[in-house]
């Protein structure tokens, strides 16, 4: 039996509004598998489709090929948009049907010898593993790509089969910036900046975004993209004012900018609150997503501007969710560390952006599929079938809010130990939709599937109780 490593645990338990109406039924989980300390788990409430009082799951065939609800009908634009319809925000598709952006994160082929050996038996080149994935991911009610996939061969495909299969280019505006400039390193999820405070004062940051984003005319035509991610995971948090005074050149715009910010409010360093420092941050967040919205918008006006995939603490600072949302036209959020949704927290996203939101990254990993699972920030849990529960759980407290318009399963395939030169958060975990031989997780996929198949009637179903 594989040796289970030690858990920090940290499951953060609650029943939603309508914890009434289910019956919940108890799923096994730690948060972490690091050390080498005996593990301990925990039991949790866990609400899935089959259990909610008063519904019965079906297959909807109202669901164009882009996975909307053609019960109900906006203005069609020919591109995505966001609208707010009572009390629930819905993302709108090029057609004018309401619609929730249902994704996989990572659609692409894995790089070590092993992937590289099963995909040249089992699809033999990339024309035949899109078409084979799209159609099986499509199957399962997955109708589009997240960050980090092949979107020139989604493109590809689209074109030369007339389907509608969604993608979302991640520009990564900050980070090639700071590639250019020097500083930025790589951390396990994200990248690292000196005293993780941004370039967002260079001036020359603005030059390089609307440098970059005249690539993406070539976009602006296509249906099929629904928005851009700007960068991934930024580190907009209450440590940044004292993080650009701390820096080590006296003559570094951001160091120049803080110490500019101080004078301004007549205070001193040993004076500094923390009010002073969420408006700090704030500021930040302001420049940051203004500067990139206007490169994005200027070149490609026709499609969202997806944000910036908020993770960790920026998500809980009002002032930095309130930028978001004045230049955002969906906030993206990765949402890690609660096994269920804060109801609470979504409401507030709601509030502070006036805009809705959009979780790019979620995900568990099943102590059975033979990886450790000692890299990532997604729960374990003891089998692949537990892994559908969890996803049906975490997915209905988000169709609960009717703040949200989608999430994004991170991602397709496991990480494959073997594989060299990864990112440190991507080494030896149970992710994947598919294993390392492009195998899907069957008992994963089967409750995916019924979830995904009922999200309008579900969304009808929280509505009604509310």
């Amino acid at each position: 039996m594989r040796t289970i490593f030690n858990i920090v645990l940290c499951t953060m338990i609650s029943l939603s509004a309508v914890g009434q109406d289910y019956s919940p039924m108890k799923v096994e989980s730690c948060s972490s598998l690091k050390g080498g300390k005996t593990p301990k788990w925990t039991m949790n409430d866990t609400r899935i489709v089959d259990s909610l009082h008063g519904f019965k799951a079906v297959e909807v065939t109202a669901q164009n090929e882009y996975g909307s609800d053609c019960t109900k009908r906006y203005e069609a634009t020919g591109f995505f948009y966001a609208v707010k319809d009572g009390n629930r925000w819905w993302m709108v598709d090029p057609y004018g049907y309401r619609n929730l952006n249902i994704a996989v994160v990572g659609v692409r082929p894995g790089k070590s010898d092993r992937n590289k050996s099963q995909f040249k038996s089992k699809f033999g080149d990339e024309k035949r593993w899109i078409a084979n994935t799209v159609d099986t991911l499509q199957s399962l009610g997955f109708y589009g790509s997240g960050s980090w996939s092949e979107d020139s061969l989604v493109r590809e495909f689209d074109k030369e089969n007339e389907t509608q299969f969604t993608y979302t280019p991640m520009l990564n505006f900050m980070a090639r910036y700071g590639e250019k400039r020097g500083g930025t390193y790589q951390r396990p999820g994200n990248i690292g900046y000196p005293n993780q405070t941004i370039f967002v004062f260079d001036p020359q940051f603005e030059i390089f975004c609307d440098e970059q984003a005249q690539q993406l005319v070539q976009y602006r035509d296509d249906k099929n993209l629904v928005g851009y991610f700007s960068d991934n995971e930024m580190p907009l948090t209450l440590e940044n004012l004292e993080g650009y005074l701390s820096l080590p050149n006296p003559d570094d715009p951001g160091r120049k900018a803080a110490e500019a910010w101080l004078e301004e409010q007549h205070i001193t360093r040993d004076q500094i609150t923390d009010a002073h420092r969420a408006a700090f941050v704030g500021l930040v967040a302001e420049r940051y997503y203004s500067i990139v919205s206007k490169a994005i918008k200027r070149y490609d006006p026709n499609h969202m501007f997806l944000g910036s995939r908020l993770h960790g603490k920026p998500k809980y600072i009002k002032e930095v969710i309130e930028a978001a949302g004045r230049y955002c036209d969906v906030v993206s959020i990765n949402y890690y560390g609660s096994w269920t949704p804060d109801q609470e927290l979504m409401r507030n996203w709601g509030e502070w952006a006036q805009k809705p939101f959009v979780i790019t990254e979620f995900y568990t990993k099943g102590m059975d599929s033979g990886l450790a699972n000692t890299s990532g920030a997604g729960f374990a849990v003891r089998t692949q079938q537990d892994r559908g529960y969890a996803y049906q759980h975490f997915t209905l407290g988000l169709l609960e809010s009717g703040n949200c318009v989608g999430w994004h399963w991170f991602r397709y395939q496991d990480n494959d130990p073997t594989a060299k030169g990864v990112d440190p958060s991507n080494v030896d975990s149970n992710k994947g939709l598919v294993d390392n031989n492009y195998e899907v997780y069957q008992p994963l996929a089967r409750l995916m599937k019924q979830l995904n198949m009922n999200v309008y009637e579900l969304a009808r179903y929280f509505d009604a109780h509310k």
